[in-house]
């Protein structure tokens, strides 16, 4: 079910309207992509509230995740019973982190630095590894959650 600034989840109805509007749009974001619906408001409300403090207000770079190459978009694992490890590569300009098994990446990053930090705590609350790799692509070291 697609949501709107005035047809939204209840439990986002505390949130600021700014971060709530990039909520709905990231949880529209994540259905699309086929997220369970309760996964994807919980996901959409952790990132909304991190774009947030990335993005001051008078400085939004908005942006959905998986449909842009934006590099500030940030989403989580699927909603899926089974989550794939994941894995930080090499993008176009700067780190990517990478689900296994999709294409599209979860989130992007200016450092390799950055995109560690974010794994480590995604692959902490699903419980699965992070897989590291170089940016000729082959793998570095591979850390268990």
């Amino acid at each position: 079910m697609p949501w709107n600034k005035s047809d939204y989840p209840v439990s986002m109805k505390n949130l600021d309207a700014r971060i709530r509007n990039k909520a709905i749009d990231i949880a529209n974001a994540l259905l699309d992509e086929g997220y369970e619906e309760g996964r994807a408001i919980a996901i959409a409300t952790a990132q909304a509230e991190k774009w947030n403090e990335d993005h001051p207000a008078g400085h939004d770079r908005s942006g959905l995740p998986h449909d842009s190459d934006h590099r500030d978009s940030k989403s989580g694992p699927s909603g899926s019973s089974s989550h794939g490890n994941l894995h930080i590569v090499s993008a176009d300009e700067g780190w990517a982190l990478k689900e296994e098994g999709r294409d599209k990446p979860l989130s992007t990053f200016d450092t390799k630095k950055e995109a560690l930090h974010e794994a480590k705590k995604t692959a902490s609350e699903f419980g699965v590894n992070t897989i590291i790799h170089g940016e000729d692509g082959r793998i570095q070291t591979t850390k268990s959650s």
